[in-house]
């Protein structure tokens, strides 16, 4: 597949990244990640034609791969120490099953704040009533 058509699947899904998979027998194997950033610094800045450029020479092979039984903790800090902002979810056989985001982690660790405030809140106005 050339960049031009991955650029083109990146606009119309809304997303800054693809996962670049091997079909074999035992499922989808993530092999490589293409991000817009990729293709700025590898095509467009470059002059090259992103219509005759294959994404096998411009995307990241150097994965960093979250399982999907890691925790948010254990991804967010397999990410922070690699420096990626994206993530294929292997199962344990390396079959590929979603993409994690530093966005996704944040916004669950948003949610896991609101819910402890939510059960601080709660506490709060729940304390006087049992104290009557």
């Amino acid at each position: 597949m050339a960049v031009s058509d991955a650029a083109r699947l990146m606009h119309e899904h809304h997303v800054g990244s693809l996962i670049v998979i091997e079909e074999r027998e035992s499922g989808k194997m993530p092999i490589g990640i293409l991000t817009d950033r990729d293709i700025v610094i590898s095509v467009v800045a470059r002059d090259l034609d992103a219509r005759t450029i294959p994404v096998s020479e411009v995307m990241s092979t150097d994965l960093v791969a979250v399982r999907d039984e890691d925790n948010i903790t254990d991804a967010l800090a397999l990410m922070r120490r690699r420096g990626v902002r994206r993530a294929p979810v292997v199962t344990r056989g390396g079959v590929l099953v979603g993409i994690v985001t530093l966005d996704d982690l944040l916004r669950m660790l948003v949610g896991q704040l609101n819910d402890l405030a939510d059960a601080i809140s709660t506490e709060l106005s729940v304390e006087p009533l049992a104290r009557s």
